[in-house]
């Protein structure tokens, strides 16, 4: 079992920055794909971007050259680096863990946080 954990979340004007940080219990964090969902209202979950366990990267085109995801495996942790944000980035943000080669027997989310852009 994974639990994960959600921080970073809150208001920012357009073209702000937010650092959303996903903190995971497991010790075997290393061998998950982690990734950042959202959710905005009114729409059905979407990929925001996804790291695998190799460190391979993949973006959704919205937010490619403004969004960064990376991970600590020593640290449990992997973060999303909002930049350049729009009020088209605000929604409910969900940290995903996912094992690669089990998909659908260790599929994990956190509790999700919210980020608002606007002025």
């Amino acid at each position: 079992q994974v639990q994960l954990v959600e921080s970073g979340g809150g208001l920012v004007q357009p073209g702000g920055s937010l650092r959303l940080s996903c903190a995971a219990s497991s010790s075997i964090f290393s061998i998950y794909d982690m990734g950042w969902y959202r959710q905005a209202p009114g729409k059905q979950r979407e990929l925001v971007a996804v790291m695998t366990s190799g460190g391979d990267t993949v973006y959704a085109d919205s937010v490619k050259g403004r969004f960064t995801i990376s991970r600590d495996n020593a640290k449990n942790t992997v973060d999303l680096q909002m930049n350049s944000q729009k009020p088209t980035d605000t929604a409910v943000y969900y940290c995903n863990a996912v094992s690669p080669t089990s998909p659908e027997k260790y599929d994990y989310w956190g509790q999700g946080t919210q980020v608002t852009v606007s002025s």
